[in-house]
């Protein structure tokens, strides 16, 4: 572990010289267990022990539970600021130093952490440690403490012993008891559970090195733990640390004097002179900290967020400004080449299933490609052009993969781990190779692009607007979200807003958007974002004071929504929002889209920022307080939201579901208020794609009522992910068939980011798209549209000149012509069903062909129909000829489905789609 820190930690130098941190993947992981049992902590040394602890911005409102604990756990203790820490000798004589929760490191702390463990030091560390540092400092500090925070889970869980045969005797001394954690991720090779969560896989609750124990919950906090179950905890793990050999020193040489035993005298600290004492200016619910300035004006809490922003704890804290990109911190499915690390059983597992699935995405698209042209798909060296491909690999054909896959799990029980990841990745870059992206493959779907502000505003004018609309179209792209209102500021020449974005001049790009898009065949539709008010990385393109909170709450600050310490921007994220309960707020907005409606000539309006900021009540980070959400709230229920407590659950749970209404409520307001001037106006959402109940709790956005009410007709879940797996997994749950009865008629189009995506995973993540039961996919964003994607766009689904077959322009788009783009997408299936027969693939018996086809040309006839002449009777005879042929389809394809049970799963998925597209048009066109 030593060795590895050290080469994580020279990276880290080397970057930070050229003032760039490298992002290193993530590593694999494996969950080992090891068993301990509920025995009292026994007598020892603890209490006259001096513990190093740290106090950061992170927590520091969650002190006084922090000191609390360390009193009862009978610890002496002295306090350092993070802020101090520059070099190793600033973290103190003390042998070991405590980090509670602390998120954010920078990189010159990180090194100094890692040379003062190598000196001695030991680390106890709780709760998200370095999750919102810098990558190449959260690769460090995964080194150091043999693993990391993965996510937080959705309940409470109790803390289980280990069930292996090996234990760690200090953990003995730990308690069991109810706690609101997180799963920690193990690096097997140097770090071990020490205790397991009481969840269905056994994730780890406490991990362990050599020089570290890790804690998987926020130590300190009311509403994560008891007090007694913390302590216990923190006794246990100083006491294991302190068991020095004979003649070793207690502390660390040439440590710095500057631990205090109290926040109050951390020197040069303004800010800090305050906190001990406290209790007299701030009323105090359970583990929260209620500032009094909430409870003052707008204009006093300004000034009181400027006083502590210039005190002696800044809060610099490096965030995402996106809290979508905290999806990506999860585990991904990583290979890396030449590794020698061990690969369990299940992970094995894993590597398996997905090559079986890769295969199965290249057949499906080949046999998509051959029904179209006619032709074979031949096995080629170099089919594929992608540039992330290596030149010379070998090729394997689908069966040599599967052979591939297969023996991944004898490799590695064998203990031949690099050899497995390198067969894994051969065949990988093998049949990328063999995905048909040199003609055309793609049926009629939505290909939706957000067309951003960076790339509208270096395009200048419409000429240069045009040559980017071009590029869209010749890709193939058919609905384009536009984006018409960001940080308050609208791209367009405004009698509602205050002001046009400062970056535009002298023209309207929403009126040349519409224009260009029509002469397209385009659909436009306008992007705006909805609650969050302002964007501080777009006061520094402006180059003006960053925490400016942007046009329309500088003239109006009581719209403005505020966390629990009366902060308009939350922690950790760069944008302040509108308080959605705010009356004037909600009117204002509605008059605003209602004139980008009116005065151009838009297919649709996509609502970006439907939610409240991202929360995360066990770390303190609450957020709705505004003016007027604090009075309604008060009025119904008699009590001010900001004095709850999260252990307050009734009360708590009363405030999540307020404030959830207000956004619910103000998505139908708006859908009302726009179709009444515009019924043909489509309205889309883009929407995080986490499960309902913990989007609820973080961000208060309901999307499932919008799509059951029919508030609007797109959902677009913003399923980010850097490797298929992980995508999958994030997409297929809200598109499979199952959940579709939650979403209405509502059809769901899932989101690929293209940052940093390398363009065979963009198009692998595409072809999981169109092997599941979806209609669509939407692109972020066209300013990461490269060269070598546009081309296998141009290719596949484009009007690029090669593309022989009729233009993506004179194709049906589902969401404008549901019945058209049912029958279409029918007849390709049929195609595809021919093309098996007459290669004599299609395992029927003669009988069940016969009837496999009469009724495919029943349905087919229904579909036809209702396409040409849409009414309500051909409209019931197409769904009761589909649901027919649907229920008889899985005991045809009986056979086949032995052979090849990932095709006939695409197959059923397809026929799901059409369901889907006849349900839509049912509501949309009012039969």
């Amino acid at each position: 572990m030593i060795k590895r820190a050290k080469l994580v930690k020279e990276e880290i130098i080397k970057s930070t010289k050229v003032n760039s941190i490298t992002k290193f993947g993530l590593f694999f992981f494996n969950l080992q267990f090891i068993i301990f049992h509920l025995l009292s902590i026994p007598a020892t040394a603890a209490s006259d022990t001096n513990l190093t602890i740290i106090y950061s911005q992170d927590n520091a409102n969650q002190w006084s539970g922090i000191t609390s604990r360390l009193q009862a756990a009978g610890v002496n203790y002295c306090v350092v600021s993070l802020d101090s820490i520059r070099t190793a000798t600033d973290w103190g004589e003390r042998k070991v130093l405590f980090l509670p929760n602390v998120e954010t490191l920078s990189p010159a702390q990180a090194i100094a952490l890692e040379e003062w463990m190598s000196k001695g030091g030991r680390l106890i560390a709780s709760g998200p440690v370095g999750t919102t540092s810098a990558p190449g400092v959260r690769q460090l500090v995964r080194a150091l403490l043999g693993g990391y925070w993965g996510f937080s889970l959705n309940n409470i869980q109790k803390i289980q012993p280990t069930k292996v045969k090996v234990t760690q005797d200090w953990a003995k001394a730990g308690v069991f008891g109810q706690v609101r954690g997180g799963v920690v991720i193990s690096d097997e090779s140097t770090g071990q559970p020490a205790a397991i969560w009481d969840t269905k896989d056994n994730s780890t609750a406490v991990l362990t090195t050599d020089r570290s124990t890790f804690f998987g919950w926020r130590w300190g906090v009311d509403t994560v733990a008891a007090s007694e179950l913390d302590s216990r905890w923190l006794q246990a793990a100083i006491n294991r640390h302190m068991q020095l050999p004979p003649g070793a020193s207690r502390t660390v040489s040439g440590g710095a004097k500057n631990c205090v035993t109290s926040v109050a005298k951390l020197p040069n600290s303004s800010r800090s002179t305050s906190i001990n004492s406290a209790a007299s200016n701030t009323q105090q619910f359970g583990a929260i900290r209620v500032d009094p300035s909430i409870f003052t004006s707008p204009t006093a809490r300004t000034t009181a967020t400027a006083t502590n922003s210039q005190s002696g704890f800044p809060r610099n804290i490096p965030r995402s400004d996106e809290a979508i990109d905290q999806l990506e911190q999860n585990v991904r499915l990583d290979v890396v080449p030449n590794s020698t690390k061990p690969i369990s059983a299940s992970e094995a597992a894993a590597l398996r299933q997905e090559l079986q699935n890769l295969i199965g995405r290249v057949e499906s698209s080949q046999l998509s490609a051959s029904a179209i042209s006619g032709k074979a798909q031949p096995l080629k060296a170099q089919q594929a052009s992608f540039a992330s491909v290596r030149p010379g690999a070998p090729t394997f054909s689908n069966s040599q993969a599967r052979q591939v896959a297969d023996s991944i799990p004898q490799l590695v029980a064998r203990g031949q781990y690099a050899q497995a990841r390198s067969a894994w990745l051969a065949a990988r870059s093998s049949l990328w190779k063999q995905f048909p992206v040199d003609q055309r493959m793609a049926q009629p779907e939505i290909r939706s692009m957000w067309l951003d502000r960076g790339t509208i505003v270096r395009a200048g004018s419409e000429a240069g607007l045009a040559r980017v609309f071009d590029r869209l179209a010749q890709a193939g792209i058919n609905t384009v979200f536009f984006e018409t209102l960001n940080a308050s500021y609208p791209i367009y020449p405004s009698k509602v807003a205050p002001q046009q974005n400062p970056l535009i001049r002298a023209w309207d790009p929403l009126a040349s958007a519409v224009r260009l898009a029509k002469a397209r065949g385009m659909e436009l539709h306008a992007w705006v974002w909805v609650f969050a008010a302002g964007n501080q990385r777009h006061n520094e393109l402006l180059g003006i004071d960053k925490n400016y909170p942007g046009p329309v709450l500088a003239a109006n600050p009581s719209w403005a929504g505020y966390d629990h310490r009366g902060q308009m921007v939350p922690q950790g994220q760069g944008k302040p929002f509108f308080d959605p309960a705010n009356p004037q707020v909600r009117q204002y907005l509605r008059l605003l889209y209602e004139e980008i409606i009116t005065k151009y000539d838009v297919d649709g309006l996509q609502l970006d920022y439907i939610r409240y900021p991202f929360q995360d009540p066990s770390a303190g980070r609450l957020y709705g307080y505004g003016t007027a959400a604090r009075l309604q709230f008060r009025q119904i229920y008699g009590i001010d939201p900001a004095t709850i407590s999260p252990s307050q659950t009734d009360l708590w749970q009363k405030w999540t579901a307020f404030r959830t209404e207000q956004v619910n409520s103000f998505v139908a307001e708006v859908s009302r208020s726009l179709r009444a001037k515009k019924p043909d106006l489509t309205i889309s959402v883009a929407v995080f794609p986490l499960p309902e109940q913990e989007r609820i709790q973080k961000i208060q956005q309901n999307w499932e009522v919008w799509a059951r009410r029919g508030d609007i007709d797109l959902i677009v879940p913003m399923t980010y992910a850097l490797d298929t797996t992980r995508f999958e997994r994030l997409a297929q749950p809200w598109i499979a068939s199952t959940q579709f009865g939650q979403l209405g008629a509502a059809l769901l189009v899932p989101g690929i980011r293209l940052l940093n995506l390398p363009t065979p995973g963009a198009f692998d993540q595409l072809q999981v798209i169109r092997d599941l039961p979806a209609v669509g996919y939407a692109l972020f964003a066209a300013e990461n549209l490269t060269g070598e994607l546009q081309q296998v766009f141009n290719n596949t689904q484009g009007n690029s000149a090669t593309v022989k077959s009729s233009t993506s322009a004179s194709e049906p788009i589902p969401h404008r012509q549901p019945f058209k783009t049912a029958a279409v997408r029918y007849t390709a299936l049929q195609a595809e069903w021919k093309w098996i027969e007459q290669n004599n693939q299609l395992k029927l018996t003669p009988t069940g062909l016969s009837a496999f086809k009469e009724q495919a040309n029943v349905l087919e006839t229904a579909l036809n129909q209702l396409a040409e002449t849409p009414s309500a009777s051909r409209l019931t005879t197409a769904k009761s000829s589909l649901s027919r042929f649907q229920s008889q389809f899985r005991g045809w394809m009986r056979q086949h489905s032995a052979e090849n049970p990932y095709q006939v799963r695409v197959w059923e998925n397809r026929l799901g789609a059409i369901e889907k597209l006849l349900r839509y048009g049912e509501r949309s066109q009012r039969m």
